[in-house]
């Protein structure tokens, strides 16, 4: 079951709902096969304004690269949508999604550099940024870090460079617990939705979280009225979602 998650008192506030969601590619987590209903029924509970994704296809030449982000929106009735391709699979598009009830101003992707020289042990793979500026003057930042320090460092370097000082919000996966050392300067200019929590959570895996790995992160201007990471088991991530006052 689901608690209440966010009380009466945002109601008539100028408040939006904000979710992170890495999709693993539309894959059901408990039946191993993609079903983009799960995943839109996982977000339609939440009824959020603003979702970013990550791990999601595009169209193309594998049967199994739909538009999936244009799916999801069709599904949810978030019907502004973008996908920003972080790398290529065989031809195949690969990357971050975001969905929004706001009109999309403008929207693009940047990629993030890859460390050069590699000073990691675990696997490398090209990421990228989306960014988006929506109605209203919000900036949307939704990404997905790599598993290495030096990819992770690269990151957060990135986001820097290209967020915005008000109504921004930046989220993802980012493949790192929260005393992380490599978040403090994002720590440093935003606040993390986690202080919301009523308590800690955690993300991943859905079904048995051992640790947090999946960020909302807002402009200190932007006011935290809730957060939560509520125990949807459709990916292998739980969704990380908090409402917000713009």
């Amino acid at each position: 079951g689901y608690a209440i998650i966010f009380s009466e008192s945002t109601e008539g506030m100028n408040s939006m709902k904000i979710m992170s969601f890495n999709t693993q590619h539309c894959l059901s987590f408990m039946e191993k096969k993609i079903d983009f209903q799960l995943m839109a029924d996982a977000i339609n509970q939440i009824q959020p304004d603003i979702v970013g994704l990550n791990e999601m296809r595009d169209f193309g030449p594998d049967g199994e690269y739909d538009a999936q982000t244009a799916i999801l929106s069709e599904l949810t009735g978030l019907r502004h949508h973008y996908f920003a391709q972080a790398i290529s699979i065989n031809g195949n598009p690969y990357g971050n999604g975001l969905l929004s009830k706001l009109p999309l101003i403008s929207t693009e992707t940047i990629p993030i550099p890859d460390p050069n020289p590699q000073t990691g042990s675990a696997y490398y793979e090209s990421r990228s940024l989306l960014k988006a500026r929506l109605e209203g003057g919000i900036t949307v930042l939704v990404t997905h870090f790599g598993l290495n320090e030096d990819e992770q460092k690269n990151a957060v370097d990135c986001i820097l460079a290209h967020m915005e000082p008000k109504k921004c919000i930046l989220m993802g996966d980012f493949n790192i617990t929260p005393e992380a050392e490599v978040l403090n300067p994002i720590r440093a200019c935003m606040n993390d939705a986690a202080d919301a929590f009523l308590k800690p959570l955690l993300s991943f895996p859905s079904d048995y979280p051992d640790r947090k790995i999946d960020y909302i992160f807002v402009t200190p201007d932007v006011e935290l009225l809730s957060a939560d990471i509520p125990g949807v088991i459709a990916s292998d991530h739980r969704p990380h979602i908090a409402t917000l006052k713009l």
